[in-house]
Order: C-alpha cells, then sequence, then structure tokens
C-alpha cells in the first residue's frame, strides 16, 4: 500500500531554553511526547542526496513506513509505501538492496537510481509533541543521533506563503531568530562525516 502527498513545512533550530519555553507557551507535558525512529538509505555515492531527494524507514510504535522525499515546486513530495519489520530488517541488514514497490520504481524509472545499491546509513531517534495551531500543524522535536542532539520547531501548512507569514509571526513573537535550518537527514549525513573523519584523524 503507498500514497503519495506534498509536504510543505517550515522548521527552524532552536537552543534549549528556546525549545522549553515553547514547551511551556504551549502547556507541553513530558507525557505528550511520543517518539520516533528514523532510519536513513541512500547509495554508497549518495545518488539520491546528490537530487536532493532523501530515502527513509519510519518507525512509529509497531508501524514502518518507507518514504522517498523529491524537490517539488513547493514543499517536497513524499511517496509512502507500508513495509513489514521483516522487509525493513532485510533492508538494514542484507545486501539486496531496496525492496520491490512504488518506491523502488521511481527510484529506476524517474531518478536513474539502481534501488539494488541501497544501503542502510544509520538512524537519528526523536522525541515529538504534535500541536494544532493555526489550521497548521506545530511540531517540536528534540532528536538524538550520532552522539549529538538538538531540538527543533516544525510548522506543517497547505499553503506555503501564509505558512511562512504565520511561521515567522511566531518565532519574532517569541523571540527566536530564524536559523537557516537543514533537513534531518541532511543533519544526520553531516554529523556522520564528521564522526568519520574524526575517526580517520585519530589514526
Amino acid at each position: 500500500m503507498s500514497h503519495q502527498e506534498i509536504e510543505i513545512e517550515f522548521k527552524n533550530l532552536l537552543t534549549f531554553d528556546e525549545f522549553t519555553s515553547l514547551c511551556s507557551a504551549f502547556k507541553v507535558n513530558s507525557t505528550d511526547f511520543f517518539s520516533q525512529e528514523n532510519h536513513y538509505f541512500d547509495t554508497p555515492a549518495f545518488s539520491l542526496k546528490e537530487k536532493g531527494c532523501a530515502l527513509r524507514v519510519r518507525k512509529k510504535g509497531d508501524n514502518f513506513t518507507l518514504t522517498l522525499k523529491q524537490p517539488a515546486t513547493e514543499g517536497l513530495l513524499e511517496t509512502h509505501q507500508s513495509v513489514s519489520e521483516k522487509d525493513f530488517l532485510s533492508m538494514k541488514e542484507e545486501t539486496e538492496g531496496l525492496i520491490e514497490g512504488p518506491i523502488s520504481t521511481i527510484l529506476k524509472d524517474e531518478l536513474k537510481v539502481d534501488p539494488t545499491e541501497v544501503l542502510y546509513f544509520g538512524s537519528l531517534k526523536t522525541n515529538r509533541v504534535e500541536l494544532p495551531y493555526k489550521d497548521g500543524l506545530l511540531v517540536l522535536d528534540e532528536s538524538n543521533y550520532m552522539e549529538t542532539s538538538d531540538f527543533e520547531v516544525e510548522f506543517e501548512v497547505k499553503n506555503y506563503a501564509e505558512g511562512e507569514k504565520l511561521f515567522h509571526e511566531l518565532l519574532t513573537s517569541y523571540g527566536i531568530p530564524l536559523r537557516e535550518t537543514k533537513n534531518k537527514i541532511v543533519r544526520f549525513y553531516e554529523a556522520k562525516a564528521c564522526s568519520l573523519a574524526a575517526k580517520g584523524d585519530s589514526k
């Protein structure tokens, strides 16, 4: 089973104090958070990253969803495909590449990326709370990956221009500076590259 949707979201990295301030302002309790894991995949040559795409399996509870993100005119085109835990473990541990299905077909036919070359690179775990806000969804994330952690606010909307205006107003009202914020997968890969470089320097 699969489906596609356009994702329009605005995001901004936060300091720990800004994160706790927003949690307080929106009356968020520790029990409101839930955990999810993102497991990232690409080819050894990072063919998907080079095309501005991202491939992940998200584990949420007992459910596993394979998602391909591709650039769109506004936001990102997301293709979601439900997978079993067995399929996920096979992709993660085996060397046969991506399981067959709609996303594998897109890689092969549209992106010209060989699905059999897809490998597992690692995981990012997020503690998340989601709140309805101004006809959109406000998300507060604490993410842990590669022995580091960061804090982030996201605003998911249907209308780009209106969403951007409301998001900037939100940041301004809480005295939070607008920061260039890369997607989680980019932050993960950059942290991984730094870790590998550090290991290389220590040899």
